[in-house]
């Protein structure tokens, strides 16, 4: 006997219940939606200045009026792209020899005059040698080719250290090479709107374009290990890493203020030269900027110990785990970081050189915060992170003591406007509008 078809009964179904049952999820998914977007916006975009992360951002330096001379040297701290800068405007100019492709780089190390053999097998108008820091033997090599009146290759140089740590380009080419240091994202190339973003992310390309806040900050810590463990043993340092990790980290806290160095080797537990050292290597690598104290022939008590500053400000907030710009905001040293922070855009935008740099301060307090020296010319500058700047005592003693005729404060805030005859208040907003490149 067949069994009889079920059927179902429409009419039976509660449908007010499946009306409230559909309406419910339908809140639930919107909300966990609102949450979402929330969260990604509070904690994942905290500077609240996204552009699209693949934005084309327009480098100032040109490479092609500066190669001049036989001889060139790019150094800057690594990832600020220095490689990327020669494949975009000398690609099809250029043979490049990275040393950090291993068939290069065990070829030469064994064999430096093998240099002169790459060269003849692909000549090109101009010669890339990319991370030198890793063969330094190549210099000996490079001041018989560029005495060399036949080869008519100009050499560009590459290198993720300092000139005076790499000696061996001091040595055999002095008056041979031009010196360039090429930094990260300025103030200029990014835009006024981005300034924010580049305060707290940094000017590493990779840490300021990253699609999100949390991705910026994965690539900052994974640098600082990159370059602790990889980078500075590549130099012939063996300190261990772990070492100078505590040390860059204790700078950090230590950002913005006078070096004591009694002082730091009493909380590091090292003899005031050791940890002297380990500045001085840090300075040499890029990664920390010393900038230099002022001597004015003056009968007052001057300070001679250099200001100590991380070069970048989104590895100082890695360093002091400010993930977000709410954290920064609620930090002691979100003064010092902002300081630093305009005094290298302030720096930049007049081209002066480290050696143009200084601060001054005397023991009774007066101080000023860059004062860059050219020639006969001096400008001095204050840092203000307020949209109300006002005339300080120390502001007139350093005007006084200093001969100086004119001090610009950069603030916060909007506009530009006159303090004194002497003391002008100058937007950070404003800067590439109201401060002139030096001659």
């Amino acid at each position: 006997m067949a069994a009889a078809p079920v059927r179902f009964a429409l009419w039976n179904v509660n449908w007010g219940h499946l009306l409230n049952l559909a309406a419910s999820i339908i809140r639930l998914l919107l909300f966990s939606l609102a949450f979402f977007t929330i969260y990604i916006y509070i904690v994942d975009y905290p500077d609240n200045s996204q552009k699209d992360c693949y934005m084309k951002i327009e480098r100032q330096l040109q490479l092609e009026p500066l190669l001049a001379m036989k001889s060139f040297f790019l150094f800057g701290p690594r990832a600020t792209g220095k490689t990327t800068l020669i494949r975009q405007q000398l690609a099809q100019k250029a043979t490049v020899i990275d040393l950090l492709d291993s068939r290069y780089f065990l070829r030469l190390s064994r064999a430096p005059y093998d240099l002169e053999s790459i060269i003849a097998a692909d000549p090109k108008e101009i010669v890339v040698i990319d991370e030198i820091q890793r063969s330094p033997d190549l210099f000996a090599v490079l001041r018989v080719l560029v005495d060399r009146p036949k080869l008519p290759a100009r050499f560009l140089i590459l290198g993720s250290a300092s000139p005076g740590l790499l000696r061996q380009s001091a040595e055999t080419l002095a008056g041979r090479i031009i010196y360039h240091q090429l930094n990260g994202f300025s103030f200029d190339e990014v835009g006024v709107d981005q300034h924010m973003r580049l305060w707290l992310r940094g000017r590493f390309p990779r840490s300021f374009l990253a699609r999100s806040h949390a991705e910026s900050e994965e690539w900052r810590r994974g640098f600082i290990q990159t370059f602790l463990e990889r980078d500075l043993p590549q130099l012939g340092i063996t300190i261990s890493s772990a070492t100078l990790r505590r040390f860059w980290t204790m700078l950090a806290h230590y950002h913005g203020q006078i070096w004591n160095a009694s002082e730091f080797g009493r909380s590091f537990g090292v003899a005031d030269t050791t940890v002297r050292n380990y500045l001085d290597l840090l300075s040499s690598t890029l990664v920390v900027r010393q900038l230099l104290p002022w001597h004015e022939n003056i009968s007052k008590r001057q300070v001679k110990a250099p200001k100590v500053y991380l070069a970048d400000t989104g590895i100082l907030h890695t360093l002091l785990n400010l993930r977000t710009l709410k954290d920064l905001e609620g930090h002691p040293k979100i003064g010092a970081s902002w300081e630093s922070f305009v005094l290298e855009q302030v720096i930049r935008r007049l081209g002066a050189r480290n050696e143009e740099c200084y601060f001054w301060a005397t023991h009774a307090g007066a101080e000023l915060d860059l004062l860059v020296v050219r020639g006969r010319r001096r400008l001095a500058f204050e840092v203000k992170r307020t949209s109300v700047p006002q005339i300080t005592k120390s502001m007139r003693i350093a005007l006084s003591d200093l001969k100086l005729s004119h001090l610009d404060i950069i603030h916060a805030g909007d506009q530009t406007f006159p303090l004194s005859r002497q003391v002008r208040g100058v937007s950070f907003s404003r800067l590439l509008d109201d401060l002139k490149p030096l001659p």
